[in-house]
């Protein structure tokens, strides 16, 4: 599927469970998103790791509102605690089924977003695991020399700030010399297809979440 065009259907699916308060329906995205990601071979490790991150704050809203809510309406909390997996779930299908690189690719090709807001994005998120990787240099270089930068430290922030700052330069300048110029036509390396099929997926997926929304009430 296009992915920019799977970007548009879970987009749509988390916003219309958002105005919506149906478990079953919930548990049904659930099982199909499941679905979708063992098909892309999902390890034990990721599936764990999507259970584990919305279940403090689901536990937490479930608690409020059954427990402490003014009608201790439990089914109520059931289904918001559905409704944050079904997010989290949506997020690990996008995360886990399309790079970042053919992402920006698609959404520059095929939904015409600016050059410069697709490759910033993609710059951004390769230079995460670099940000990680300054601020435990920096907190290593404070240890000898006898400063102890915690994680809330403010110092210790402001130190990766400034390097953030001077990657900035640097990714504009690479950009620069590898021909990138803002505003001006550019050529596709690689092309990324969009059929009427994906369109046709799109149609179907949302017309069933109606109807399950509808029957299921």
């Amino acid at each position: 599927m296009n992915p920019s065009v799977k970007l548009l259907l879970l987009l749509l699916l988390s916003l219309e469970i958002s105005f919506t308060n149906n478990l079953t329906v919930n548990l049904i995205l659930i099982a199909c998103l499941f679905i979708v990601l063992l098909f892309h071979h999902l390890t034990w490790r990721q599936f764990w790791w999507l259970m584990i991150i919305p279940l403090i704050p689901g536990i937490a809203v479930l608690i409020t509102i059954g427990g402490y809510g003014s009608a201790h309406n439990w089914l109520t909390g059931w289904s918001m605690v559905s409704r944050f997996y079904v997010y989290v779930f949506a997020g690990g299908v996008m995360t886990f089924t399309t790079s970042p690189l053919l992402l920006a690719r698609s959404l520059e090709q095929n939904f015409h977003l600016p050059s410069k807001f697709a490759y910033g994005t993609l710059a951004a998120l390769n230079i995460l695991p670099k940000i990680k990787q300054t601020v435990i240099s920096i907190r290593i270089a404070g240890k000898m020399r006898g400063i102890n930068l915690h994680w809330w430290s403010p110092r210790l922030y402001f130190k990766a700030i400034l390097s953030a700052i001077r990657w900035s330069d640097q990714l504009a300048q690479a950009m620069e010399t590898h021909g990138f110029r803002e505003g001006q036509p550019r050529t596709t390396a690689v092309k990324v297809p969009l059929y009427w099929t994906d369109w046709i997926i799109l149609i179907i997926s949302m017309v069933l979440l109606q109807f399950l929304l509808i029957a299921l009430h």
